[in-house]
């Protein structure tokens, strides 16, 4: 089994998302890196946080709070990316500190419900099927204003933007067509919602592109930790 050495790709990752905001005129930092650790193990994680990483994200509910309980000494930060259940939603709005994946009204107001009073509100992005497909999770996007809307009045939860997965694609002008779409989406929603400052979008195939379009967030997985 090939050996895993986290900081060189951190590093890697890193100078991509640097390259790319350049050819933006943007300023790298305006770009979050999230490693995607769902699988992984702590010992990886581990080695991310001894190369200066903080932010990680996670698919699977009770993989998430676990992790996050164990590694809570560290003070990193949280993302989950996977589809919210409801029968989790105790779990993430006690562990997580951003949820990535809101695309139904009774989903938040669980959360809303369930958040601790004694932490932060939990940052919320809601989920855009910005390509269209029937088996991808997310809502279209003229619904996402009347959502927005709603998540906006719950005191636990913190709206703060869009995620989307777009179907995958060859080219970075391919790769660029949905994400602009979801920035054109995002602005919409900004213009009822101005303090909104997030775009999660990107991944290890497609982050070019998403820095491109003016992703704030990146998540990448198989390019830092290798493939699961």
């Amino acid at each position: 089994m090939e050996s895993i050495n986290v900081a060189s790709n951190l590093a890697a990752v890193t100078k991509r998302i640097q390259t790319a905001a350049c050819q933006a005129q943007r300023e790298p930092s305006s770009v979050t890196l999230l490693a995607v650790s769902k699988t992984k193990t702590l010992a990886l994680i581990a080695e991310a946080v001894a190369a200066g990483q903080r932010c990680f994200g996670e698919n699977y509910a009770q993989e998430a709070a676990q992790k996050a309980k164990t590694l809570h000494h560290l003070n990193l930060e949280w993302h989950f990316l996977g589809p919210v259940q409801s029968n989790k939603t105790q779990l993430l709005a006690t562990h997580m500190d951003w949820i990535h994946t809101v695309d139904r009204e009774k989903i938040a107001l669980r959360l809303n419900k369930q958040r601790p009073n004694h932490l932060a509100p939990l940052n919320i992005c809601l989920q855009v099927n910005i390509s269209g497909e029937a088996s991808k999770a997310g809502l279209n996007p003229k619904d996402i204003l009347a959502l927005a809307d709603s998540v906006a009045l719950l005191p636990n939860l913190r709206l703060r933007g869009l995620m989307a997965i777009p179907a995958p694609a060859d080219g970075l002008a391919a790769q660029r067509a949905p994400l602009r779409a979801l920035q054109a989406v995002w602005k919409t929603v900004r213009t009822a919602h101005p303090h909104l400052d997030t775009l999660s979008m990107g991944m290890s195939a497609d982050l070019e592109a998403a820095v491109l379009e003016g992703a704030t967030i990146v998540r990448v997985g198989t390019d830092i930790f290798g493939a699961r």
